[in-house]
């Protein structure tokens, strides 16, 4: 008998591999997207699938962004729409004093960029806040006020002491710098207040409703002395 020939085997179908895992999974969908629509256009152009796709080009347009105009040569900060808001309710309804406003004020003007921190002594906070009424010989800050300020400050967690004459800003209230930085002093403070929830930069203050005692320009003994 005539041995039977082995039967011939169809040429198979190229099998689709399974796609391979990107870190970005956003750019990879939309490379298989395109690579898809493409496929089906040199179908429809012909029908017999024998044009190859020889080549894709991107091309991408620098975004270039204007830099802020600011008046003055300190830079600009980034500062919470919410927060500026509640700065001016609370003075209209004197849930805080002159001084801690202006204390707080020029404390967030004077950060270090992108370290949510200020380097003064509490003389040099007077010192500054008084430049302009020294010159008019009006009344001027004390010392002993803006100690008082920064204490009702920290109570309010607006800002913290770091020591050595440092002065943290809460910098979900304002802050100098970029995201980044923003987040990486937002770790540091998290790590140094063991992840507590209720730690600074938390829970802002002032509680409401209360009313501060106005006491800009004038120290205990002054007001004692004024009154006796």
């Amino acid at each position: 008998m005539p041995s039977e020939q082995p039967a011939r085997r169809r040429p198979g179908r190229p099998r689709s591999l399974p796609a391979r895992a990107s870190d970005d999974a956003a750019y990879d969908d939309i490379l298989n997207v395109l690579g898809k629509q493409l496929g089906e256009a040199a179908q429809a152009a012909d029908p017999r699938g024998h044009r190859k796709l020889k080549g894709v080009t991107f091309e991408f347009e620098n975004d270039v962004r204007a830099v802020h105009s600011m008046a003055g040569t300190t830079g600009y900060s980034l500062a919470s729409n919410w927060f500026t808001q509640l700065l001016a309710q609370l003075a209209v309804a004197n849930s805080i004093t002159k001084s801690q406003l202006c204390v707080f004020l020029f404390v967030a003007g004077g950060q270090v960029p992108g370290t949510g921190t200020a380097q003064y002594t509490q003389q040099e906070i007077a010192d500054g806040l008084n430049e302009l009424a020294r010159k008019k010989g009006g009344k001027q800050i004390t010392r002993s006020t803006v100690n008082r300020a920064i204490k009702a400050l920290i109570g309010y967690k607006w800002v913290e002491s770091v020591g050595n004459g440092r002065i943290r800003l809460n910098v979900t209230l304002w802050f100098q710098g970029n995201s980044n930085d923003q987040h990486r002093v937002l770790a540091e403070i998290a790590s140094e207040h063991d992840h507590d929830p209720t730690a600074f930069p938390h829970d802002i203050g002032p509680e409401l409703p209360h009313q501060e005692e106005f006491d800009f320009g004038q120290d205990t003994h002054s007001r004692e002395k004024r009154t006796g």
